[in-house]
């Protein structure tokens, strides 16, 4: 599976930036595309049908990309997707893009988690403090743990930075007891 998720990925990635599409667009398209596929039993039907020829399967595509403004290119991916029965592995191809655009375009996806809710400005801190660590623009994404007591966690990708006082205390309770 990850592999063809990967495969058209990479693919579309290439479209997406050699037609200087927008990336957020392009993705917000797709998960417009997934939502209405996970939502409707009778659509996922009739695309995953074999019986149903493969032009009707476009025409309802056309008559969605139309009515949701899906661009040419968005259209045409999932078009492929129907027409080589792959349009289960919308999700998994969606996850794919997004870390192949960013990887491309230079992106570092970054997990906060913080005691309390951030400010904006806080967030901005956050965000500039991760560009100076990683030398690549900042994508984050903020959750609250009040668990954590006090401070935050940084996530990106496998390492963790824990500047929480929950994970300092944890710190210290292994540093007594050893």
């Amino acid at each position: 599976m990850a592999s063809v998720a990967s495969t058209y990925a990479r693919a579309f990635a290439d479209v997406v930036l050699r037609n200087h599409l927008d990336a957020d667009r392009s993705i917000a398209e797709l998960r417009t595309i997934a939502s209405l596929l996970s939502e409707s039993a009778e659509l996922r039907r009739v695309w995953e049908n074999p019986a149903i020829p493969a032009e009707q399967k476009r025409r309802v595509l056309d008559v969605i990309a139309e009515r949701d403004g899906i661009s040419k290119q968005t259209r045409n991916l999932v078009a492929v997707l129907i027409d080589h029965r792959r349009v289960h592995f919308l999700e998994p191809i969606i996850r794919q893009l997004e870390k192949e655009l960013d990887a491309r375009l230079g992106f570092a996806e970054a997990q906060i988690i913080s005691a309390r809710l951030l400010d904006d400005a806080e967030k901005r801190e956050f965000e500039m403090q991760v560009e100076k660590l990683t030398g690549k623009k900042v994508r984050a994404h903020y959750e609250q743990d009040e668990a954590l007591l006090g401070g935050a966690m940084l996530r990106l990708g496998s390492t963790i930075y824990d500047g929480s006082v929950k994970g300092q205390l944890e710190r210290l309770k292994e540093a007594i007891s050893s």
